[in-house]
Order: structure tokens, then C-alpha cells, then sequence
């Protein structure tokens, strides 16, 4: 293997040839996250055949020029596949790949550049498509604590410092309790220019709705516990291209290296492996045209097709209390807490199923549907669901938070989508729902008076009251134990 490094447009690049003479078939990565950090993953493309190609994207780390996120990629990235195919290493054919920002750098090349920098086949591992989808759910409401995150460790610097949010939390940890949101660079203590721009991108689906003029093939990767779960089905869903497949795992952003609680060894793949051999049948044309894929059944240590839907299910759990409750900004109900307390007023609907009297597989979208009043111009309602094992130990199984305005103190009745599960349920275990007003700090508090949340300066409480006899919990549950089949198999067919 011969390795190199060069400057593509002042970015800085890292080549890995195969042995041999060549010209090869290349993969492109580009990443903000430093290149050096993909060279383990480059060798192992270029063992495999491939000419791997890495990339600094501009302002990062030994790339030259400023960083703005979302910005330069389609850009940048068109001028790198032009300049690759000109070297006399490849042979023409490439492959873009990418993982969370890389993956976006990868789908616009294949969704918004010129014929002649597309890509012949994308791999877009937990996609973060565009600043849009990053920064808010479907529903609108902000992702506070992962972007905050991001933002601390990665927004408006050259280099990146990981635990910037954490030490930041260790030394103030009512850091993102303080208003306004967009005041939080101040706290931090460093300039973050495009902070605030963040939350002013509303353009959500764009890259979604250009994939179903897509022309190439697709290898989409998520996590059952990723923050891009929906857009990644949306993603393969919608792809145009001649073929799409599905790998969705129990992992979390970090794929087989951070597995969820319901991993098991079934689901401790390969992804490297077999994402070369994916590329080999995309560039050589042998896939079989269509949608296809795997997904794993979390607790059950298997995989099932990807179009695998179970039948819908309605449950009507029991009332424990909280049907009038306050939500109230300054205790919040906490995204990294599922303890529910015992004094004081409620700050929650609470509500349980019975014990499941056999396991159950449940398969396909949830959602809560609710019957409920806020006595304030603005209200976040949150739906969380949690399994309750005989054990006695509780453990997440989704969320969903959608906000409404309305008429103060008007009933409404209205639909929570929790996202899609993918797990066994064992007998004898509990589902506890949770209905609220928050869900902090992974979403910003909703300040009740119908100011936008990352500008409010002002809080205010807002009791709501819930109509228990209107509350269903919407599963698809498969009839019966379903037939496993191989992933690699899906996959690669």
C-alpha cells in the first residue's frame, strides 16, 4: 500500500492506494472531525482494493479557509470528485461515504452537484441531513443539549474539543437553564458566530425530497437510538436511485462501537466489511434493483427484513395520577432522568399498562393519542414510553413532543408520534407512559408565553389537565414470532 497526502483546493487531503499498479476504484470521505482520525478506515478500504481518499473539509483542522458548517461542502466536495478522476490512480468509479456530518457531505454530491462530481454509489451512516433537521424534531421543537454539544465542541473552530460541553457543565451546570438561549457563546466563553444562525433554518426535508430524483445506488445505516433514526427511513424511503438498502441497528450515533441496551451479539456486525462489499456489487451494477435492507429486533438478538411492519395495536393505559399537572420551566422534567418523584404537586400525567401476559414484538411507528388542555398560549407536550421489566428496572423505549397553540384553556385532541420501535417486549413487563411539559435538557423548555424558545428571556408555568380516557398508545405488533434473516444477505442482493 502506498500512502500520500496532498492539498485539493487548499483542503487538506489523505490518499491510501492499494498494491499494485492500479488504476483503482476510489472512496471518498469528508469529514470535519480530523483525518487523521479515518486513517485506520482508509487503510482498510485500500487493503480491500480501494484507492480511500480523506478529506478536511474547509476551515477544519490542516484544511485551509473559515468554517461554516453546512456551508461549502457541495462546493468543495464536486471540485474533490473532479480532481480524483483526473489522477491516474482511479479508474473513474467512486464511492462517497460519510458518517453523521460526513454523511451530508456525501448525499449532496449525490443529490446537488453537476452529472460530472456525482458519485456512482453514496454509504450515509446516521445522516445528519442538513442544520435544519439537526437543530429541531419534525414537530419543530428544539434539540437543545445534542446541538449544544456540538456546537461547544466542534461550531467555529479550527481543531475540536470533545468534552467542551461537559466541562463547561462541571463548572456551571445550570449552563443551558440560563436565557437567552442564544446567549449561550457568552457563557461558554468563546465566540460562536453561527450559534445563533443555527436555529434561523427552517428548510427541513430538502435533501429528502431531492432523493427521489436520486440516480445511484444507496447504503443507509442508522441506530434505533440515534437522534436521526426518522431521517434515515425517510431517506431510504424516498431514494430514486436503482437501489436502496436499510441497515438499522439497536446502536446509538456511534453504531456498532455504542450499542443500545437491547444489543446483542447478533448485532455486533462488521460494518467495514461490509461496506466494501456493498460498494464492490454497487460500482459492478449487481444489485437488485428496489428497497431492501435489514433491521435488528432489539432484545431479541436477531435481524429482520427491513419492510417487516407489524399490525396496529391499541392500549389504553391505567391512570396512575398527575391528570391535572403543572408544567413548570424552573423544575423541568429531565430527558436524563426517568426516576419519577413522589412529592410535591405533580409535574406529569402518569399512566401504566398491565403486565404483558406473553412477549411481545413490536414493530413500526408509535404514537399516543391524547385528549388534553394547556392554560397557556404556547405548550410542549411530551410523550414518553418506558418498559418496566419484572425486574423492577425501567428502561426507555421512545419519545415524541409535538407544540400547540391554541385557545387558552381549550380541550384539544391531538397525535404524538414516538418514532419507530424495534424490539421484544418480555412477558410480565410494564409500559409507562409519561405525559409532560418538558423534556430538558435534550429539548429547550417552551417558555409557555408564545415566544420563540431560543430568543425568550421569560418563563412561565402552565398547568394543563389530561383527559385519561382519552389516551391511547398506538403499537404495531407482529402477529406472530417472526421468520430472522441474515443482514449481509438483505444487504447485498
Amino acid at each position: 500500500m502506498t500512502a500520500f497526502s496532498a492539498a485539493v483546493e487548499g483542503l487538506a487531503t489523505d490518499i491510501h492506494l492499494p498494491a499494485g499498479d492500479g488504476p483503482f476504484p476510489a472512496v471518498l470521505v469528508r469529514t470535519p472531525y480530523d483525518l487523521t482520525r479515518h486513517r485506520a478506515e482508509a487503510r482498510g478500504w485500500s487493503r480491500r482494493g480501494f484507492a480511500a481518499v480523506v478529506q478536511d473539509v474547509r476551515g477544519r483542522f490542516a484544511s485551509t479557509g473559515e468554517w461554516h458548517p453546512y456551508t461549502n461542502e457541495t462546493a468543495d466536495g464536486a471540485a474533490t470528485v473532479r480532481w480524483i478522476r483526473r489522477q491516474p490512480w482511479c479508474d473513474g468509479r467512486l464511492v462517497a461515504s460519510g458518517a453523521s456530518y460526513a454523511a451530508h457531505c456525501a448525499l449532496v454530491l449525490a443529490l446537488d452537484v453537476p452529472e460530472d462530481a456525482r458519485p456512482d454509489a453514496v454509504i450515509a451512516a446516521v445522516p445528519a441531513l442538513g442544520p435544519a433537521e439537526t437543530a429541531r424534531e419534525a414537530s419543530g421543537v428544539e434539540r437543545l443539549l445534542s446541538r449544544a454539544g456540538w456546537w461547544a465542541a466542534h461550531g467555529d473552530r479550527r481543531g475540536s474539543d470533545e468534552s467542551a460541553l461537559d466541562k463547561a457543565l462541571d463548572a456551571d451546570p445550570g449552563l443551558l437553564a440560563h436565557l437567552p438561549l442564544t446567549a449561550l457563546p457568552e457563557r461558554l466563553g468563546r465566540s460562536l458566530p453561527s450559534w445563533a444562525g443555527l436555529w434561523r433554518h427552517h428548510d427541513r426535508g430538502r435533501l429528502v425530497a431531492r432523493a427521489a430524483h436520486a440516480g445511484l445506488p444507496l447504503l443507509a445505516v442508522g441506530g434505533h437510538h440515534d437522534h436521526f433514526t426518522d431521517e434515515t427511513v425517510a431517506l431510504w424511503q424516498a431514494w430514486g436511485g436503482p437501489s436502496a438498502r436499510l441497515l438499522l441497528g439497536p446502536w446509538r450515533h456511534g453504531l456498532v462501537t455504542a450499542p443500545g441496551p437491547d444489543a446483542g451479539p447478533a448485532h455486533r456486525l462488521n460494518l467495514g466489511e461490509l461496506y466494501v462489499r456493498w460498494a464492490r456489487r454497487a460500482l459492478a451494477g449487481e444489485l437488485a434493483p428496489g428497497r431492501h435492507g435489514a433491521l435488528a429486533l432489539g432484545g431479541a438478538d436477531l435481524w429482520l427484513p427491513a419492510g417487516t411492519h407489524g399490525e396496529p395495536r391499541i392500549r389504553r393505559p391505567r391512570l396512575l395520577h398527575g391528570s391535572a399537572f403543572t408544567a413548570d420551566p424552573d423544575r423541568p422534567v429531565r430527558s436524563d432522568d426517568l426516576t419519577v418523584p413522589t412529592d410535591g404537586p405533580p409535574d406529569r400525567c402518569l399512566l401504566v399498562t398491565p403486565p404483558l401476559p406473553r412477549p411481545l414484538d413490536a414493530v413500526g411507528p408509535a404514537s399516543v393519542q391524547l385528549r388534553a388542555t394547556a392554560h397557556t398560549p404556547s405548550a410542549d407536550w411530551v410523550a414518553r414510553l418506558v418498559a418496566l421489566t419484572p425486574e423492577g428496572t425501567a428502561a426507555r423505549l421512545a419519545v415524541g413532543v409535538v407544540r400547540r397553540a391554541g385557545p387558552v384553556g381549550h380541550e384539544g385532541a391531538f397525535t404524538v408520534d414516538l418514532g419507530r420501535l424495534a424490539c421484544r417486549l418480555r412477558a410480565g413487563t410494564r409500559l409507562r407512559l409519561e405525559i409532560a411539559g418538558h423534556h430538558f435538557p435534550a429539548h429547550a423548555r417552551n417558555p409557555h408565553t408564545g415566544d420563540d424558545p431560543v430568543t425568550a428571556r421569560h418563563l412561565l408555568a402552565s398547568r394543563r389537565e389530561v383527559d385519561p380516557a382519552g389516551v391511547a398508545l398506538r403499537l404495531h405488533m407482529l402477529p406472530s414470532r417472526p421468520t430472522p434473516t441474515d443482514p449481509a444477505q438483505e444487504i447485498l442482493r
